[in-house]
C-alpha cells in the first residue's frame, strides 16, 4: 500500500511545480494599499488591472460610510447560526426581494459565497437520472458543482451551438431511458475570454429540445444590460434563463452571491441547498452593505458609463495597435501573446517592475502550451491617463518579446527547473 501522500512528494501539479520560482510574485502578490486603479506591489506604485472592482465601489466613500456604520452596529458576527435555524432577518429578507426586481425574477435567494454557492445549486437541481449539459470552458466552480452530479453529464463545445445541439440529442435519448430531466448550464460572460455566452441562441433551442437553462453571471452582473441587470438583460432572454445566478464580488466589490427565479423554484432551493443550510449566514454587515451597492447600481448609472468608457479606450486601443484581444464582448479584456512560461515570467517582470503595470497572467493549463495570456479588468476608478500608460508598456513588452530579449532573461528560470 502507498503513503496517500506519496503523490504529493513526487508530483506538485502543473502550476505547483513553479512555486518556487513564482510564489509571492507570479502567484499569490501581494498588493497594498487602497483598492483603486493604482496600487502599491513590493513598494512601487502600479496601474492594477486585476482587480474585478467594475464600478469602483471598494472604496467609495458612501460604501466605506455604510459599511462601517453596519460593523459597529452589528460587529461581524450577527447573526449567528445558519439562515433555517437562528441566522434568518428582514434585511436578509429585504435584499433578496430587491435584488430579485433588480433581475426581473419572482424571488431570490441569497448564498454566502459564489463558488460555494453556485456547486451547491448544481447539486440541488439535478438527481441522479437527470443530465447536464454544459459549456467546456465553464470556470471551475460550475465544473466542481457538476462533478457533484450522481447521473451523465455531456460538454458542448465553447459558444458552439451546433456542439450543444448534437449533445442535447445525446441527452434527450438518455433522459427519455432514465425518465429524468435535462439542465443547461451557461456563463453570461466567461471570466478568461470575455466573451458572452451565447444565451439568446441556446434559448431558441428549448422550442427544439426540454432543458431547464442555470445561467452563472458573475461578470455580466452589473456591467452589462440597459439597466446592468446582466447577459439576460443584454441579450433580450432574461426571462427565459430559469435559474440565474450571480456574485457579490465583482461589480458590488463584496462577499456574498444570490440565485433568482420563479418562486416555486427559489423556495425549492432554500429548502434544499446543502451549502446554505449547514453553513452560518451572511453576516449582517455584508447584508447591509450590499443593500447599498445594490441601490448605488440602481440610482448611479454614470459608475456603469464610466466603466465603459474605460472599457472602450482600452480595448479600442489594444485593437489600434495591433494587438490580439480575441472576441471579447464584456469588460474583460484578454491580451494573446506567444511565448513559454519562463517568457511569460520575464515579461511580467519586466512590466511590473520598469513599466508600473500590475495585470494578471495565465499560462498552461488554464490555456495551450506556447500562448501568454495577459488578462485585464478595466473599472470606473481607471483613468485614460491608466490607459495610455498600459498601452505604451504593451508596445514595448511586445517588441522585447519578439526580439528574443525575453527568452534570453527566462534561462536562468529554466536552469532552476532542471536542477
Amino acid at each position: 500500500m502507498k503513503d496517500l501522500f506519496e503523490k504529493i512528494y513526487r508530483d506538485k501539479g502543473p502550476l505547483g511545480k513553479w512555486a518556487s520560482q513564482a510564489e509571492g510574485y507570479f502567484v499569490f502578490p501581494k498588493l497594498e494599499g487602497q483598492i483603486s486603479n493604482r496600487m502599491k506591489f513590493q513598494g512601487k506604485e502600479v496601474v492594477t488591472w486585476s482587480i474585478n472592482d467594475y464600478l469602483g465601489l471598494a472604496n467609495h466613500p458612501e460604501v466605506r460610510k455604510v459599511d462601517a456604520e453596519a460593523a459597529a452596529q452589528y460587529g461581524s458576527a450577527y447573526p449567528m447560526g445558519a439562515r433555517m435555524m437562528s441566522g434568518h432577518t428582514d434585511l436578509h429578507e429585504q435584499l433578496q426581494k430587491e435584488l430579485a426586481s433588480f433581475v426581473s425574477k419572482q424571488a431570490a435567494y441569497l448564498l454566502n459565497f459564489g463558488y460555494q454557492g453556485i456547486m451547491s445549486t448544481i447539486d440541488a437541481l439535478v438527481a441522479k437520472d437527470d443530465i447536464i449539459v454544459y459549456d467546456v470552458d465553464s470556470h471551475a466552480c460550475i465544473i466542481d458543482g457538476v462533478r457533484l452530479h450522481m447521473g451523465k453529464r455531456f460538454t458542448y463545445k465553447h459558444n458552439d451551438i451546433e456542439s450543444l445541439e448534437k449533445n442535447l440529442e445525446r441527452a434527450t435519448k438518455m433522459a427519455e431511458q432514465t425518465g429524468g430531466g435535462i439542465l443547461v448550464i451557461s456563463e453570461g460572460v466567461f471570466g478568461m475570454r470575455g466573451e458572452q455566452g451565447r444565451l439568446k441562441e441556446i434559448v431558441a433551442l428549448k422550442k427544439k429540445f426540454n432543458f431547464r437553462f442555470l445561467v452563472d453571471d458573475a461578470h455580466g452582473f452589473g456591467t452589462l444590460g440597459k439597466t446592468g441587470a446582466g447577459a439576460g438583460e443584454e441579450q433580450g432572454v432574461q426571462d427565459d434563463i430559469d435559474v440565474y445566478f450571480a456574485t457579490f464580488a465583482k461589480s458590488l466589490a463584496s462577499t456574498g452571491a444570490f440565485i433568482a427565479g420563479d418562486k416555486e423554484i427559489i423556495d425549492y432551493l432554500k429548502y434544499n441547498l446543502r451549502s446554505q443550510m449547514f453553513a452560518k449566514s451572511l453576516q449582517m454587515q455584508l447584508t447591509v452593505g450590499a443593500l447599498k451597492r445594490l441601490d448605488m447600481l440602481r440610482t448611479m448609472p454614470e459608475l456603469k458609463e464610466k466603466l465603459w468608457e474605460n472599457v472602450n479606450a482600452l480595448q479600442s486601443g489594444l485593437k489600434d495597435r495591433g494587438f490580439d484581444i480575441g472576441t471579447t464582448q464584456s469588460c474583460v479584456t484578454p491580451v494573446y501573446l506567444k511565448g513559454s512560461i519562463p517568457e511569460a515570467m520575464a515579461l511580467v517582470r519586466d512590466l511590473r517592475e520598469n513599466y508600473g503595470i500590475f495585470c494578471s497572467i495565465v499560462v498552461y493549463p488554464v490555456i495551450p502550451k506556447g500562448l501568454i495570456l495577459l488578462r485585464m479588468i478595466p473599472t470606473a476608478t481607471h483613468t485614460l491617463q491608466d490607459v495610455a500608460e498600459t498601452l505604451d508598456a504593451f508596445d514595448a513588452i511586445r517588441t522585447r518579446l519578439e526580439n528574443g530579449t525575453y527568452k534570453r532573461l527566462s534561462a536562468a528560470v529554466m536552469a532552476a527547473m532542471r536542477e
